[in-house]
């Protein structure tokens, strides 16, 4: 078995049982983070013995979002929920890390193997991108949900939830920053698949993987294609694509400069006390 830094791999009865492992830090997503994920993922999709892939959250959260706290490494490309412009050397510099970060999300829904994310806790801004790129989505009806917490980028996150609920949904959620809610409420509005009561989630998430677990694999690739297919002659790629450089944009403009500048000299957890209390005025 593969030794990971980020996260936890367990392969048994058909199933591969992917665990994200930094609960000390809410499971944020970094660079690392996610090609662990990825990688765990190949080897699952090569295994004629994996027929599905099952992906959870160690400790409080599934995940909190983007690594803030990463620094220089991984500072552009996080979008919001990450460092943003802060670190980036130019707008096209981190245009290209936000393209990184969207194809390998995109290489979970090109997968040849169904990947099922079991959400419980928080399941915050990039980590909703996480959460609805996979191909089934269960929640605990009492996780929280909810959009990046601080104005550090625009559109990134907000394209995959305007896909899923629509603009009009996604508009009331967005515009105010820091919008949580409930996984009950996420699934009602078609972002995630189903909610569950927290003592049930592991319970139903298994009977699913057991009962996907006695399809052929041949048969789970060839279904997972065509109905991707038919949501990308919707323009679901090219739908989220274009948040790339909406978002490279909106972190070279001065509210978001400003919020970095604060995170940078005060610490993460100053800026958003700051933020709950004054929210943004210009020279403030």
């Amino acid at each position: 078995m593969t030794d990971y830094e980020t996260i936890l791999l367990d392969v048994e009865d058909r199933v591969a049982r992917i665990t994200l492992n930094r609960p000390e830090k809410l499971n944020a997503i970094s660079r690392q983070l996610q090609n662990d994920v990825l990688d765990a993922l190949a080897s699952a999709e090569a295994d004629p013995a994996v027929r599905v892939a099952v992906i959870s959250g160690a400790g409080r959260a599934f995940s909190a979002g983007y690594d803030v706290r990463r620094g220089t490494d991984e500072g552009h490309g996080h979008s919001e929920g990450g460092v943003g412009a802060a670190q980036a050397r130019s707008i096209a510099a981190d245009r290209d890390g936000l393209e990184s970060f969207l194809r390998g999300w995109f290489q979970i829904w090109d997968l040849r193997l169904p990947v099922i994310a079991k959400v419980h806790g928080y399941c915050l801004a990039g980590g909703t991108q996480f959460a609805s790129i996979c191909d089934v989505t269960f929640t605990s009806d009492d996780a929280r949900v909810g959009a990046p917490q601080l104005p550090l980028g625009a559109g990134f996150v907000a394209s995959f939830w305007a896909w899923h609920v629509g603009g009009k949904r996604a508009k009331e959620l967005f515009f105010p920053v820091g919008s949580m809610i409930t996984g009950a409420e996420a699934a009602e509005m078609g972002l995630f698949n189903r909610a569950v009561p927290a003592a049930q989630l592991d319970e139903v998430v298994d009977e699913y993987v057991a009962r996907i677990a006695k399809t052929p694999k041949e048969i789970l690739a060839l279904q997972k294609q065509a109905i991707n297919r038919v949501e990308e002659a919707r323009g679901f790629r090219a739908a989220l694509m274009q948040a790339v450089e909406v978002d490279a944009i909106a972190h070279f403009s001065p509210p978001v400069l400003e919020m970095n500048r604060r995170i940078r000299e005060n610490g993460l957890k100053a800026a958003l006390q700051q933020w709950q209390d004054e929210g943004y005025e210009p020279g403030s």
